[in-house]
């Protein structure tokens, strides 16, 4: 199963961005979508951000895998 967790960028170097997970912080390519922007929120997978989403649509995608215990 593939599963995209839902970040907002925090900093932008180059084509990597440090995306928080809500106090947690990864890096991820912005490769595939070199239009995002330091507090867009994102989802990442497998260490790219893929697509770029509405925040409130991301608060309840994070809401969500809180309550199934995923993050």
């Amino acid at each position: 199963m593939c599963l995209a967790i839902p970040g907002t960028i925090a900093i932008i170097e180059e084509e990597t961005a440090t995306i928080d997970y809500g106090g947690t912080t990864r890096r991820a390519s912005v490769r595939l979508l070199p239009d995002v922007a330091i507090g867009d929120c994102v989802l990442v997978h497998a260490g790219f951000v893929i697509q770029k989403i509405d925040p409130d649509e991301g608060a309840e995608l994070e809401a969500l895998l809180k309550e199934v215990e995923l993050l």
